[in-house]
């Protein structure tokens, strides 16, 4: 079995920066690469950000490229989103996931492990 756990959500301005967690155990290491999607009120879970175990490959979706950055620490086997020039439209529940098969980057069906989720909210 897998676990993954998100951290480091909260409240804060337009314009602001917040970084959210990811710790993941068991099986999610085996993974093809780590995943966080979001999903607001009202709308579908949309890809944010991609990274491999190694970090060497990064994929970003177009509405955040330039401000979010992923990264990975493997002495803690931890995903991060670091999430700066924050936007009212970024008000979403992360989650972080771990995609075990191959295919397309961001494709849920291919995602066997998700965390919780945790509450991003920006104000404007």
């Amino acid at each position: 079995q897998g676990q993954l756990v998100e951290s480091g959500g909260g409240l804060v301005q337009a314009g602001g920066s917040l970084r959210v967690s990811c710790a993941a155990s068991g099986r999610t290491f085996s993974s093809y690469a780590m995943t966080w999607f979001r999903q607001a009120p009202g709308k579908e879970r949309e890809f944010v950000a991609a990274i491999t175990w190694s970090g060497g490959t990064t994929w970003y979706a177009d509405s955040v490229k330039g401000r979010f950055t992923i990264s990975v620490d493997n002495a803690k086997n931890t995903v991060y989103l670091q999430m700066n020039r924050l936007k009212p439209e970024d008000t979403a529940v992360y989650y972080c996931a771990a995609q075990v098969a191959a295919g397309p980057i961001g494709l849920t069906s291919l995602y066997a492990y998700w965390g919780q989720g945790t509450q991003v909210t920006v104000s404007s």
